[in-house]
Formats: structure tokens, sequence, C-alpha cells
């Protein structure tokens, strides 16, 4: 036995390869999560959203007004999915999310170019996420120069030379002075409360039956849904602190405005906390270590951060991506939380997003108590 021998050494070697290959979901984290890596970051992030949803109120009917939203139809980075009937309207769509711009086109329009009075198009940007905006406001700066070059003909042909025949009034709502944090902090309770809860989840219950004091648990005459709501309850509160925590450093130390909707992001934390701690114990039925649970957990976290609108634009992603986006339930409550904080949504503003938190909690829970069953037999 003594001496180098590389014999040994690939005795050795073929056993730990066998070995992997019996642990698929390790196997499949080293192979899939740098792939996985590659194509999100490949394909699904753009720091420069084009295609933004955007809404228009045209109060007047003439050819200005319709070269304008002609103009903005054929930019890239405007996509017209909505025209308000009035202005309430069109504050509603920009207020719920629905769009990212809302233009309006006064009724006075074109007697103001006509007359050289200065005349005005408002552009309101939803600047909750500076950098989902900033190369759409960038390209408004070409649209008095050139949107009205083929209209202003004959007598009103001066209006076309030297100085742009109007002006673009871009009026940035919720985030007016850009500041990031505003964004990313209150998207951070969200990403907090999932890394925390669900791998704390997973990995409490995952520990008992690694140490066998779950057979004595399940020998106990208690319900499957007794033993999760059980299990569960301390990280609730858990949960509940480290909100209260987060939203306490957040208005203190960056100064993040809080507009109201309390109700809605009540609502939206209680279903978010519960849904992430039900996935976390989904994840402890389906895991045989430790390890496993805490490579599970990562598999839906990671995918979390870059998919959810938290780090890069949501809208900047293409459509298969907000797809994928739309399944996890990290990106609807960033939704609730910025939309309470940032906008002061009310209930009947974020219904979709606690519907969606709602359907997840259903789902997981149902899940767990399914896997939980079958560990019972």
């Amino acid at each position: 036995m003594n001496g180098f021998s590389a014999g040994r050494v690939a005795a050795v070697m073929i056993k730990e390869f066998k070995q992997l290959t019996r642990d698929r979901l390790t196997y499949a984290m080293m192979l899939g999560l740098p792939v996985i890596q590659l194509l999100l970051f490949g394909y699904a992030i753009n720091t420069e959203p084009r295609h933004l949803p955007t809404a228009v109120l045209v109060q007047e009917d003439s050819v200005f007004a319709r070269s304008i939203v002609s103009a903005l139809h054929h930019s890239a980075y405007f996509d017209l999915t909505a025209q308000a009937r009035s202005p309430a309207e069109l504050d509603q769509m920009i207020r719920q999310g629905r769009v990212q711009f809302a233009v309006t086109i006064p009724g006075d329009f074109t007697r103001r170019v006509a007359r050289g009075d200065q005349a005005q198009v408002l552009v309101e940007a939803d600047a909750t996420d500076p950098s989902a905006t900033a190369g759409a406001v960038a390209a408004l700066a070409a649209l008095p120069v050139q949107t009205l070059a083929h209209d202003l003909k004959g007598a009103l042909l001066p209006r076309g030379q030297g100085a742009p025949p109007f002006t673009v009034v871009v009026h940035a709502r919720y985030n007016p002075e850009a500041i990031t944090a505003y964004n990313i902090v209150p998207g951070l309770l969200g990403i907090i409360l999932s890394l925390t809860l669900v791998m704390m989840t997973a990995l409490s219950v995952t520990r008992e039956t690694e140490r066998g004091t779950m057979e004595s648990l399940l020998a106990t005459p208690v319900e499957p849904l007794e033993v999760m709501a059980g299990k569960l309850a301390p990280y609730v509160v858990i949960g509940l602190v480290q909100t209260a925590i987060i939203l306490l450093l957040a208005r203190f130390l960056f100064g993040v405005p809080m507009a109201g909707g309390w109700v809605g992001l009540s609502i939206g934390v209680g279903l978010f906390i519960v849904g992430s701690l039900a996935l976390g114990f989904l994840i402890s039925t389906a895991s045989r270590s430790q390890l496993q649970a805490m490579q599970m957990s990562v598999f839906y976290i990671f995918p979390s951060i870059l998919l959810s609108g938290f780090m890069f634009p949501f809208r900047g992603m293409p459509v298969w991506a907000q797809v994928l986006g739309e399944a996890i339930p990290v990106t609807h409550f960033l939704r609730v939380v910025r939309g309470a904080l940032l906008k002061g949504q009310s209930l009947g503003d974020m219904w979709r997003e606690l519907l969606a938190l709602l359907a997840f909690v259903c789902v997981v829970t149902a899940l767990a108590m399914a896997r939980y069953r079958r560990t019972l037999d």
C-alpha cells in the first residue's frame, strides 16, 4: 500500500462518478444550473426595455394628433395597447400598472401648433423602476423634431423651421427623482422572505426526517393539515417580524415613500408568507436530505430573483420569459409591495395580483398535503 497508485485513484474516481449518478438532484444541479444561467442571462435579461405598453388619450381628432399617435406606434419603445376615454381612465391604467406610459394630446393642440403658441404633449411615465423607462424617455426627444415634418406645409411651413413645433412634457410618476432604492428596497422584501422562509421550512422538516423524530410525529394521531399548521406557525411569526423590520428600515434608512395601500399589502404579505412556507413544506416532502432540500430551494429562488422584475425590468424580457415570470409568485408579490408603497394602490387596484397569490397558496398547500399523505403510507 506504499506509494502513489494510479489504479487506486481510478477506482475511487469511478466510485465517485457512480455516487454522483445515484444522486440525481445533485447531478441535475451541476449540469442544469449553468445552462439555465446562460439561457436566462443571454436571452431573458435586457436592461433597456422596448415595446412598452402605452395608453393614449387623444382629445382632438386632427391630422397632427394622428401623426403623433402613428409615430409612437412605429417607435421601437412604445406599444399602443389602449386608448383612454377620459383623464381618470388614463390615470387608472398607469396606477394599476397596466401601462408603462400614458400620453395625452390636448384638445387645443392643433390650434397652438398653428399659432406657434407653445403646444405641448403630456407623457406620464410609471417610474417606479427608473431603468425600465430611461431609454424610452430619451427617445421622446426626437418626437417634436420629426413627427410633424410632413404635415407642416403651405402657410404652416415656418412652424417646422427653427424651434420644434411642440414640446413633450415628461412627468415621471411615483419616483420622479429616479431613486433606485425606491424600487430595489421594497423588492427585497419578497426576495428575503423567499430566501428565509422557503429554505428554513424545507431544512427544518427534512432535519427531523434525518434525525428520525418525524417517525414519532407520524405515529401520533395528528392529521396532515394539523402537522403542517403546527410546523409552520412559528415561521409565520418570523415572517411578519421580518416584514416589519424591512419596512421600518426602508422608511427610515432609505426614505422609501409609504403611499398607503395597507389593506392590500397586509393581505399580500399574509398570502406570500403562507405560500412560501407551504412551498418549503412541499420541498421537504420530496427531499431525502438537507442538502437536497437546499438544492431544490435554490431552483425556486434563483429564477425568482431573475424573472420577477426584482433585478431587471420585467417588461424588458422576451414574451416566453414573461410567461415564466408570471408563474412565479414573487413577481405578483413585488407588484403588490411596490404598488402599495409607491403608488398607494387600493385593494381594487391589486386584486389580480392577490388572486394569483391566493391560487399559489391553494395549489402548493394541496400538493404538500398530497405528498405528506403518501409519506404516511
